[in-house]
Order: structure tokens, then sequence, then C-alpha cells
């Protein structure tokens, strides 16, 4: 009886991740892509079917352009620094130093505090009369609009994407690092190679596919932040803070435009897709034999 079964095990051990991912994923996304082909703005419960018009009315929205270039400059503001500083801190970790522990506590905690209270936080720091503007103040500066000037509001939320991330991250490298073999810095040190070095010509190239894995997953992560921008800013001032997320939440959930903001969603699916194949072709080509 096991014998008969036996070739249907794998597919068996599988079943409950495919189940995940059908009602969690699969259903989801084409209820998503049917509702992106109505339109819901008249009456909710009996929408139209417009076909593509809302693809149409979508790339002809000039807010949807702001909110992708708020994306972009999240992805170039945040992601950089969570691949790069992240490494930096796991090297400096992994040596050999007197409180290691500690470090990686003080490090980490920000992962483990509610992603809401963390900007709740930022943003009493952030106040007209906060922290931060006293500081500034006390330098002979005027006060700034961390979250009430468009210049400003954007970088202001994207500080908290980072300083929330960059615990999660170095741990990560630091699991990487493990698997660098002693035998090669201990080549490096007979060589004569200093610190920098050692780390550029054995590290780095040893963990690349993690370093891979890290600049993907924080990209991904960029483009989807909500809770960021929903407690500090509601997208304001000016949609200078508004990302693609938040306003899919906003059409979808304080509109009712449904058809609108599934549009945006498939468009937001097609670019995570995108960045996922740029990172199997760019850095796991050889891996899948592409």
């Amino acid at each position: 009886m096991f014998k008969y079964y036996g070739k249907y095990a794998p597919y068996l051990f599988l079943f409950p991740a495919i189940a995940i991912l059908t009602v969690f994923f699969f259903i989801p996304f084409f209820q998503t892509f049917f509702l992106s082909f109505f339109d819901y703005t008249n009456n909710i419960y009996n929408a139209n079917y417009i076909g593509i018009e809302n693809y149409a009315k979508l790339f002809h929205n000039p807010i949807f352009y702001k909110v992708m270039w708020n994306t972009f400059l999240y992805l170039i503001g945040a992601v950089p620094i969570l691949v790069i500083f992240p490494l930096f801190l796991a090297v400096l970790i992994n040596q050999k130093i007197r409180g290691v522990t500690l470090y990686k506590i003080l490090i980490y905690l920000p992962v483990i505090v509610s992603i809401v209270v963390a900007a709740i936080a930022f943003k009493w720091l952030y106040a007209d009369q906060g922290i931060l503007n006293y500081a500034v103040t006390a330098l002979g500066l005027s006060p700034i609009g961390w979250l009430t000037d468009p210049k400003y509001s954007i970088w202001s939320v994207i500080i908290v994407t980072i300083w929330k991330g960059i615990g999660y991250y170095m741990i990560i490298y630091l699991a990487a690092l493990m698997s660098v073999p002693n035998e090669l810095y201990e080549a490096c040190d007979i060589d004569g190679a200093n610190f920098f070095k050692k780390h550029l010509t054995v590290t780095i190239p040893h963990i690349m596919p993690t370093i891979a894995l890290v600049s993907t997953i924080s990209a991904i992560s960029a483009m989807k932040v909500f809770a960021e921008i929903y407690v500090m800013t509601k997208g304001g001032p000016l949609n200078s803070s508004k990302t693609i997320v938040y306003y899919i939440y906003e059409r979808a959930f304080e509109n009712l435009d449904l058809g609108f903001a599934s549009a945006m969603a498939v468009v937001l699916l097609v670019i995570v897709m995108i960045f996922s194949f740029v990172n199997i072709f760019c850095f796991e080509r050889k891996k899948y034999d592409l």
C-alpha cells in the first residue's frame, strides 16, 4: 500500500503550500483581475462592465504617475541603504568583540516593534514642536515641516522604513556569513590583505546570492509600503508621500472605486514580477540554467 502511494508522496507534501497559495494568492488575484474590468463608481452592488477602460483611465491619470514617482523615490532612497548598511553591520557584528549579543539585540529590536507603534513614535519626533525641531531651533535654524512640507515628507517616512528594516536584513547577512570558510580569511591574512580588501575579495563574492535576495525583498517591500504612510502622512501633503499601495487603498476603500483600484493592483503585481525575474536573470541565472 505504501509502495503504491510512494510516487505521490512529493505531491502530498506540496499540497498544503499549494492550498495556501490557491486560497490567499491565486483566487484573490483572479478576482482582482476580474474586478478591474468593471465600474463600481455608480453602484457598488451592480457594477457595469467597461472592458479595459480602467486601465486606459489609469495611464491617463496624473496622480498615478505621481504615486509611481513617489514609489520610485522610495526604492532609490531605502533599498541601497537597506542592502549596504546591514551588510556593513553584519560584518562588524561577526567579529570577535565583547558584548556582541547585546549589540545584536539592540540592532534587531526595531524589527520586533510594531510598525504602527514605530510610526506613531516617529510622528511625535517629527511634530512641529517635536524633539527634532527642538534640536533644529537650538542650532539657530528655522523649524522644518518634516511631515507637512512636500520636500521632506516622503524622505521622513523612508527613514522610518530604514530604521525598521536594518536589523532584519542584518540577521539575514549574519546567517550567510556563517557559510564563508575561515580558511579563505586566513589566506587573505597571510597575503597581507587589509580589512576592507579581505571582505571585498572574499565576503561579498561568497554571499552574492544573499545580497541579491536582500535587494529583491527590500525592493518589493518598498513598493508595497503602506502602514508608515497611513499613520504618519495619509499620503500628503499634496500627494507628496503617497505611494501606489496607499493609492490603491484610497481608491478602493475611501472612494469605493474597486475597478480602478483593482487595475492598479494588477499593474503593481506585474511590476513586482518584473523585479523578481530581473533578480533571477541577473543573480541566479546559472542556478536555473537560463
